[in-house]
């Protein structure tokens, strides 16, 4: 068991998954808040940041680029993987393994080349520092202790320090990478433990704290039973509600138009009984001043029988007056106006029944719908209760059943395990990097030791070279230097071949795995080339999915699972453990919802007792129909409403009257005439005024035109609108009786799916939260790039590549150093012997007493110290 959790571990930390998340479903419900799934923050940050080394480690990728600029080779790796060379005699001859060979080397040719001259290096510096040291012995290259000179020869010394020095200053820098590339990675194992301890920490934290969230995941069942709890006992503002709402589209409009009626026939029986007040005030008014009116047209009418008036003078005036007297009259005729006593008689009657009040009874009983739902509800929804308490305890026992706490156990104690062995092991990591640094150390030292033969050479030689002295006489100092030269040349001959070793090793190994390991990886390719079908595995389609979930055809890959948990996605989804343990299943009250949706089915709402108008209001309504009410003159009282109070204006008349008796000889017909002028001024001022501006007579006549308006409005078609005002009524009363219970199923349907949605919100929460918040394996993610990107690659594989880098460097720019040295060399160090001129300008280099040669020995002739001298002077 342990092995297989061992296993699985390792596998999780090499892939990734992709979940696909389906769109939470939103219902037609309140959404619930589950609160936030508790999480615990991880310690570890998997990324590195080299420092200012880091340019090296650029400088060193860039040289790899040039010497491998290739892609990495999927196809060809999954081809080499698949193919099995040796197991069959003559495998290596088959065409296709030829090919793969070829390939292969194509791929590889920039390593092969470069490790190929590595190699000649390796295996040829020896040989020719053996050959010149041999060749020097025989006093050949350089080995001879006589400088012939040359007139370039100062240009010569200069050119030779100065690539010397280039040299040493090159050779330097490379042996500072290397040195720098090799406490780099020193540095480094010293400071991974605390790494490692991050890593295992948050390891520790993914495995303790995931059963604290499935937990939290049963425990918020709860809040959804609460919210469908409260539902249901609110079933009455609820669904009552809602199938009063459906109802009263209808319903409302019904009785509020049976409620306008009622309040239609008050507001007629005010108008009537205002009709009838108004019309005996005005008639009362009018009948006085006619009857004023009246007399006084008698009298003026008397006068003008006079015999005054058959005067040839009078005769015409009194016949024009008579003739107006007509117009002295009333004009508004109120007494001829047809009363409305019957009409209000039978509005009265209409009145006895309080409409109004049986209206209000069928508001009453409409509004008492959510009560009868919940009268009617009350077995159904404790049957529903009972299974949503049957479904949490089932939910609470299958959880128990799962094998996640074993697992979760079985890994626990490997990862305290691993721990245990990672901290045991570990000092002896630190040991071994210390001979590993010291080794290197060593290697640097060479270089260095080098290095200082040749800077103190060219320090000794510059600064001890004289000019004005022969090769014989040089100082001692600069023989030293150039001594040191000599001895750095001989510690190059002996070191060089070493060094290049160590390069071309290292060179093939961290450039290799730079280029199929951490570049792959860094572009997930890697990943592409382990999640080849019959890769791994010639049986197994998906690899990762048959080790961990025993079936290898389901589509688990390695890049997928490594980068669902780069995003910290939940290990359930991203290792598609419902193939092993279906969570969904148990925590999707989804599949409990068709219960508690056939409990709400047998809900029957009952609606038939609710009565909106009895008969008896309905009549009522018909006799208003019937008061008579359309049969009143209203064009007549309209038309005396409108009419002025006389026919002709008193004051006109009885101001024309004077002026006509001011036409008439100064006498009793006269008087008589102006007399009654006066009279009809008086009956104008006392009477006609007060009848049009008096308040009493003024709202009187405004009463009644507005009663009578409203009536004539009322009238209007008033049969047709009782009709459709009892028509409305009835089929409001039909919908209720007869059709309520399919808005009673619909609105039930409704609050089913708003009760079903709140399960629905649950089971979306909880996939979502498996997913995304539940187990989140970012730890996982975080110890392969622990592993892989930062120990193997930025720790190791770039130290490793600087360090080469340095030191291959240093190895290569040996030889110029070398060259440059033995050349240098000459012009620093004492010679034996030297050129000696006759004549300076004219004579070449000879010496007769010393044969062919050309040069003499000192210690033969005793010169101890010989100076260039002319044939003059030696004779």
């Amino acid at each position: 068991m342990a092995g297989e959790l061992c296993l699985l571990l390792v596998l999780l930390l090499c892939g990734r998954t992709i979940s696909e998340v389906q769109p939470l479903y939103q219902p037609p419900s309140e959404a619930l808040d589950f609160g936030f799934v508790p999480a615990k923050m991880y310690d570890t940050s998997a990324y590195h940041e080299p420092g200012t080394i880091g340019i090296l480690f650029r400088i060193v990728h860039a040289f790899l680029y040039l010497v491998q600029p290739n892609y990495f080779p999927q196809d060809l790796i999954r081809k080499l993987a698949q193919q099995s060379f040796g197991s069959v005699p003559g495998d290596y001859q088959k065409p296709e393994n030829v090919v793969l060979t070829l390939q292969a080397i194509y791929y590889e040719i920039g390593f092969i080349v470069s490790a190929a001259l590595g190699i000649l290096f390796i295996l040829l510096l020896p040989l020719v520092g053996l050959c010149f040291c041999l060749c020097r012995c025989c006093d050949n290259c350089g080995g001879e202790m006589h400088q012939r000179q040359k007139k370039n020869a100062d240009c010569q010394r200069g050119c030779f320090a100065t690539v010397l020095f280039v040299a040493a200053l090159i050779i330097s820098i490379g042996v500072l990478f290397a040195y720098a590339a090799n406490q780099h990675l020193t540095s480094q194992v010293r400071g991974a433990r605390k790494l490692v301890n991050s890593n295992f920490k948050d390891l520790q934290v993914f495995l303790n704290n995931t059963p604290g969230q499935i937990d939290y995941l049963v425990n918020q069942y709860n809040t959804t039973k609460k919210k469908a709890l409260s539902d249901l006992n609110n079933v009455g503002p609820l669904l009552g509600s809602r199938v009063q709402e459906q109802l009263g589209k209808e319903v409302r409009p019904a009785l509020d138009a049976a409620l306008t009626m009622a309040g239609a026939i008050r507001e007629t029986k005010e108008a009537l009984e205002n009709v009838s007040v108004s019309v005996e005030v005005l008639q009362e008014g009018t009948e006085r001043l006619h009857d004023n009116l009246t007399e006084v047209k008698g009298h003026l009418f008397n006068t003008l029988n006079d015999t005054a008036c058959t005067a040839t003078q009078a005769a015409s005036t009194c016949t024009v007056i008579r003739n107006s007297l007509d117009q002295l009259n009333i004009n508004a005729n109120f007494s001829k106006l047809p009363g409305v006593s019957a009409q209000l008689v039978k509005v009265n009657d209409v009145l006895k029944t309080d409409l109004s009040s049986l209206v209000q009874k069928g508001y009453a009983a409409f509004n008492n719908t959510p009560d009868l739902v919940i009268n009617q509800t009350k077995n159904i929804l404790a049957d529903i209760k009972s299974v949503l308490e049957a479904i949490g305890s089932n939910i609470t026992a299958f959880t128990k059943m799962l094998p996640i706490h074993k697992i979760l156990a079985d890994f626990t104690v490997y990862l305290t395990q691993s721990e245990a062995y990672v901290q045991d092991y570990f000092p002896l990591v630190e040991q071994y990097d210390f001979y590993r640094w010291l080794c290197c150390l060593i290697l640097c030292s060479m270089v260095i030791l080098i290095l200082v033969f040749y800077y103190l050479g060219l320090l000794c030689g510059t600064c001890g070279y004289d000019k004005n002295a022969t090769p014989t006489t040089r100082g001692c100092i600069s023989n030293t230097g150039g001594n040191f030269l000599m001895a750095g040349v001989g510690f190059s001959f002996l070191f060089s071949w070493a060094l290049m070793l160590v390069v071309v090793v290292t060179f093939l190994t961290g450039g290799n795995v730079e280029k199929l390991v951490c570049e792959p990886f860094e572009d997930r390719t890697l990943f592409k080339v382990l999640d080849s079908p019959y890769l791994l595995n010639r049986h197994w389609k998906y690899y990762l999915s048959g080790i961990i979930l025993k079936n290898p055809n389901i589509n688990l890959t390695f890049e997928k699972v490594y980068s669902d948990c780069k995003e910290n996605k939940g290990i359930y989804a991203t290792l598609h453990l419902e193939n092993l343990f279906n969570i969904y299943e148990i925590l999707n009250v989804s599949m409990y919802a068709e219960e508690v949706s056939l409990k709400i089915k047998h809900i029957n709402i009952n609606l038939s007792n609710i009565v909106l108008l009895d008969e008896t209001g309905k009549e009522n309504l018909l006799n208003f129909s019937s008061s008579g009410i359309n049969e009143i003159n209203f064009a007549a009282y309209l038309s005396e409403i409108n009419k002025s109070v006389t026919k002709v204006d008193l004051l006109s008349f009885a101001n024309d009257l004077e002026a006509r008796a001011d036409q008439l000889p100064k006498g009793a017909l006269e008087n008589a005439l102006k007399g009654h002028a006066n009279s009809i001024r008086m009956i104008h001022n006392q009477q006609v005024v007060p009848l049009e501006q008096a308040m009493k007579y003024v709202r009187a006549r405004s009463t009644l035109n507005q009663s009578i308006r409203l009536l004539q409005k009322t009238a209007l078609e008033l049969s047709v609108k009782v009709r459709n005002v009892i028509s409305a009524v009835d089929a409001a009363q039909f919908l209720i009786n007869n059709n309520a219970s399919l808005v009673v199923v619909q609105e039930t349907k409704k609050y089913m799916d708003t009760i079903i949605g709140y399960f629905e919100q649950y089971a979306d929460w909880v996939k979502e939260s498996i997913t995304m918040e539940v187990a989140t394996c970012k730890p996982i993610a975080n110890v392969i790039d622990t592993a892989v990107d930062i120990f193997l690659c930025s720790y190791l594989t770039d130290s490793l590549n600087a360090f080469w880098f340095g030191l291959g460097g240093c190895s290569v720019f040996l030889i110029p150093a070398i060259i440059s040295a033995v050349k240098l060399a000459k012009f620093y160090r004492r010679m034996d012997t030297e050129d000696v001129y006759d004549d300076v300008e004219t004579m070449p280099m000879k010496n007769l007493e010393n044969g062919n040669n050309g040069y003499h020995k000192e210690q033969l002739y005793g010169i101890h110290n010989p100076v260039m001298t002319s044939s003059v002077e030696q004779w």
